[in-house]
């Protein structure tokens, strides 16, 4: 347990954030999660960094209006997990360039890992507006990190599968459909996306932080399984229930039409179901000799199937 970095999570009471401090703990990590002065009005958060320290995590105060809190929260630990919000309803990616100044100042963070989580931003030149905004966002604090010459790690974890699987990829569902799916194209299995429980990421994330072979790499979280067409999803969610579905079949051009119309945050959304489902952005690429991906990492972990992830909707 000596040999293991301390850990800062930034975000922590998050939607992924939270599966980082438990990871952290769960691997015996000394855990530290920053804890802004804001969320003392917030009573769910609260309560949620309440049971964090009742679960062994130490609660570090520091805000980015008062930068050199953020600094003595630094120097407490090694290693940086930002899990900062950046989706089509909140996006504060920019709030880490004062993070990056902070570790500069600080000078002892071994390992930074910037929030991402999601697709590779450095793939994503081509992704249509307004959704593009996040990706480059992303990128700036991407070369800010090398500009000032921090150790890093970028982690492309692809679906939450929370947010999608269960909903089988339906825009404003969570829950599998009972009677009717919408098909993005025909569903091709050639359009393939990667689907990853949270949890999954939670531990892929804490396991690459002190591992040489991820340092200043870009990680991808691809497993094998995991790696379907929607239709493959459908159909797995079909086996389980034993009801099939009827399908709708929607092409892209049709996808598309009226978007401009729809607030901005659905036109994001839009845009980003259009690079995972019709432009197939998650894993139409292969993993160059310059990246690494995790379960080929760390085999040792028995990472959820769909197959088993859906069945806690039957």
């Amino acid at each position: 347990m000596g040999n293991l970095s301390r850990v800062l999570i930034v975000g922590a009471t998050g939607y992924i954030g939270r599966r980082f401090v438990k990871a952290s703990l769960a691997l015996g990590h000394p855990t530290f999660v920053l804890c802004r002065p804001e969320v003392g009005f917030d009573i769910e958060k609260v309560h949620m960094l309440l049971s964090f320290k009742q679960s062994g995590a130490k609660l570090l105060e520091g805000t980015f209006e008062d930068p050199q809190s953020i600094v003595a929260a630094l120097k407490q630990v090694d290693v940086v997990i930002s899990a900062i919000a950046g989706n089509h309803f909140t996006n504060q990616i920019l709030q880490q360039l004062k993070l990056v100044e902070a570790i500069k100042e600080a000078g002892n963070i071994k390992r930074f890992l910037p929030s991402e989580f999601g697709m590779d931003p450095d793939r994503m030149e081509h992704a249509l507006e307004p959704g593009n905004a996040v990706f480059i966002d992303k990128r700036k604090v991407r070369r800010s990190i090398e500009a000032a010459g921090i150790p890093y790690t970028y982690v492309s974890s692809n679906i939450f599968a929370g947010y999608l699987a269960g909903g089988l990829a339906q825009i404003g569902r969570l829950l599998p459909p009972r009677e009717e799916v919408v098909i993005y194209g025909d569903g091709n299995v050639n359009v393939k996306a990667v689907w990853v429980d949270e949890d999954d990421i939670g531990i892929y994330t804490l396991k690459i932080i002190d591992d040489p072979r991820t340092l200043n790499k870009t990680v991808y979280i691809r497993p094998p399984e995991n790696i379907l067409s929607q239709n493959e999803l459908v159909a797995k969610w079909e086996q389980l229930s034993g009801k099939s579905l009827k399908k709708t079949y929607v092409s892209a051009e049709d996808f598309l039409a009226g978007m401009e119309d729809q607030p901005y945050e659905h036109q994001v959304g839009i845009s980003h179901f259009y690079q995972m489902f019709f432009s197939g952005d998650l894993c139409n690429f292969e993993i160059g000799p310059d990246a690494r991906e995790t379960t080929e990492l760390y085999p040792e972990v028995q990472y959820t199937t769909m197959d088993s992830y859906l069945k806690r909707y039957l």
